[in-house]
């Protein structure tokens, strides 16, 4: 890998930079809180030649959301469970939109031309 190849995964989103010190810093929890999240499989880090954790910018933004459900009170169990089902409810209603959008365009008469 050449520096320019690296310098083109800082804006990669999911390019695990991240130890699990500095993601637990950024997010301003503990590193057992970045554990407790990944056994409840909302992420998974990636792992390192010698087996460290590495974090993305969005797995962190994903943690963040639970650190925020965690800190009003919800088990961290609990909060992964919603954000999943949250993002799976955002899904959902992006293919209702593209159906029901399709469905619109299929339904209306084509231009005559005149």
């Amino acid at each position: 890998m050449t520096a320019d190849d690296s310098f083109g995964r800082l804006d990669d989103d999911d390019y695990p930079a991240y130890t699990m010190g500095r993601a637990a810093e950024m997010l301003g929890t503990t590193q057992g809180f970045l554990r407790a999240v990944g056994e409840a499989r909302l992420i998974t880090p990636l792992r390192s030649e010698g087996g460290h954790r590495r974090y993305s910018r969005y797995q962190l933004r994903i943690a963040a959301r639970a650190r925020e459900l965690v800190d009003q009170g919800t088990p961290v169990e609990a909060a992964c469970r919603i954000i999943v089902l949250e993002d799976q409810l955002e899904e959902a209603q992006r293919i209702n939109a593209e159906y029901r959008r399709a469905a619109a365009e299929s339904a209306d008469p084509p231009d005559s031309g005149a």
